[in-house]
């Protein structure tokens, strides 16, 4: 099956690698009622990038709880430096996430 977007096959498409590469994602941390904490992930690209998988393998991967609202991730806890080790392994350069 060939890519929609630049009609090479799905397996040599390099659209999504090209996506993570042109945007500034940020990680921090905003305390919510009754002092819990959550993780926030603003700054990805939806058109481009498919968040609702991507924040299926962070919950996985982090074992939390966490929504996909208002173009931002949020995920149950304090996860910043984890979130940002698994980011960089899914493939977005460590030069545009900043953690706060």
């Amino acid at each position: 099956m060939a890519c929609p977007k630049c009609g090479l096959p799905e397996e040599l498409c390099v659209c999504e690698t090209i996506a993570k590469e042109a945007q500034k994602v940020r990680v921090y941390l905003v305390q919510k009622r009754y002092g819990k904490y959550i993780t926030v992930i603003k700054g990805v690209d939806i058109s481009k990038i498919d968040v609702k998988e991507l924040m299926k393998k962070l919950k996985s991967k982090l074992a939390c709880g966490g929504t996909y609202k208002n173009d931002e991730i949020e995920l149950q806890g304090d996860h910043r430096s984890r979130v940002k080790e698994f980011l960089v392994r899914e493939g977005f350069p460590k030069e545009i996430i900043e953690v706060s």
